[in-house]
């Protein structure tokens, strides 16, 4: 018995390679999961630590959100020349919505970077600070929600085919697990990428139906369906604003979801172990 033990090695430092890796990262997603309340707990601390001290705290985040669309409202809905009862609506639901990915998708680039005191000081699962964005962000998205709720109680706005929340709200989840972990490795390696990506996203904002609405395009609609950012959106925004999303949005934004889906599983699989040696 003691042969035995004595034969046994204390740390395997032998690279990983093929379903190694896959279980490696199953373990990590599994582990991340159990310290879910964890993730919770720091993401609303991150929120408290940003507000202390102020009189108005989290609601500076309505506040702000109520002010820029009031403003933006009004000024895009006299250019496009838009009847406020139906534009406002729709400007609001979309400016809190995008505000959603926008911040997941900057925060992304330094989602491992902005953590490398915890990682050096313990071993964690890399899905903890993933998770830690999203409850943050959701948070603020529930907060900027009330602007939305207002508006829509003032236009009298039903939502349709609320049932439908039901799928999308799953989707918009796990994309936003996995472009933070995409970003996030990425970021962690090369340090340009979140500046690159803060400076696409601003493109995206112009091309993307945020502040105008997808009807002023009267012919190539369909490219629209290229961008990714769309037909999230739309799957999302459409019923709340009483419309039925078109299937070949549905069939959009679900092919872009798969390809990030295997993009993130892929890299996170290859890159996970590294990512304590590049921050």
């Amino acid at each position: 018995m003691e042969d035995m033990n004595a034969r046994s090695p204390v740390l395997v430092l032998e690279p990983q390679r093929g379903w190694g890796l896959v279980r490696s990262a199953a373990a990590d997603l599994k582990a991340g999961l159990r310290l879910f309340p964890l993730a919770a707990a720091l993401g609303w601390l991150d929120i408290k630590m940003r507000y202390r001290g102020s009189i108005l705290g989290p609601l500076w985040l309505t506040l702000s959100t109520a002010v820029m669309i009031g403003a933006t409202g009004v000024v895009y809905g006299y250019l496009f020349h838009m009847d406020l009862k139906t534009y406002l609506p729709f400007l609001s639901l979309s400016i809190v919505l995008w505000g959603y990915i926008g911040t997941v998708v900057n925060d992304a680039g330094t989602v491992f970077t902005q953590n490398t005191p915890l990682f050096h000081s313990m071993r964690i699962p890399a899905s903890l600070p993933v998770m830690q964005v999203i409850v943050r962000n959701l948070l603020v998205l529930l907060h900027n929600m009330v602007v939305v709720a207002v508006v829509f109680a003032v236009f009298r706005i039903w939502p349709h085919q609320i049932w439908s929340l039901l799928l999308s709200l799953p989707v918009w989840i796990v994309d936003s697990f996995c472009v933070i972990l995409l970003i996030g490795m990425l970021g962690a390696r090369f340090r340009d990428i979140a500046p690159i990506v803060a400076s696409l996203l601003q493109i995206f904002f112009f091309v993307t139906p945020v502040i105008w609405k997808p009807e002023l395009i009267t012919t190539g609609r369909q490219y629209l369906l290229l961008d990714p950012f769309y037909s999230l959106l739309e799957i999302v925004r459409a019923p709340l604003l009483g419309r039925t999303v078109d299937a070949v949005v549905w069939g959009a934004a679900i092919g872009h979801s798969v390809l990030l889906w295997l993009l993130a599983a892929i890299l996170f699989c290859r890159m996970r172990s590294r990512i304590p040696y590049w921050i």
